[in-house]
């Protein structure tokens, strides 16, 4: 197993992000790698450590402004090649619908959950693991 893992936070609010850190801790479930955040507050940044690659899972804030992850997510889906899973954050659950149309590979309700978000991104980690193991 990798030593660390890299996940990309998206979001124009700090404590957002700061949200999605302390849900994950150091490691979302014992048998997924260390986390190390890679912090942006804007798409344009997005899209920058995107192409610089590293990126393991991406968590964006659909809520963000002056765009929300929903879009940013769908962009990135069409635009990156090998484009990492997307963790979305919806405002609500009625929101599901809309992270399918964004084709967020997971989603979970903001304000951040740390049980389900930890769920979610360990989720989303193993299946990293075992698209790069195959």
């Amino acid at each position: 197993m990798q030593a660390t893992a890299t996940v990309l936070v998206y979001s124009d609010d700090s404590n957002t992000r700061e949200q999605v850190r302390l849900a994950t801790g150091r490691r979302p479930a014992p048998d997924v790698p260390v986390v190390e955040f890679v912090e942006c507050a804007t798409p344009a940044a997005v899209l920058k450590e995107l192409d610089k690659g590293g990126i393991d899972v991406c968590v964006l804030d659909g809520e963000a402004v002056p765009m929300g992850g929903m879009g940013v997510c769908r962009q990135i889906k069409d635009e990156v090649f090998n484009c990492p899973p997307v963790l979305l954050l919806i405002g609500r659950p009625q929101d599901a619908w809309l992270a399918t149309w964004s084709r967020a590979d997971a989603a979970v309700t903001h304000p951040v959950d740390p049980v389900e978000f930890a769920s979610a991104l360990a989720s989303l980690l193993r299946h990293k693991r075992l698209q790069q193991s195959a």
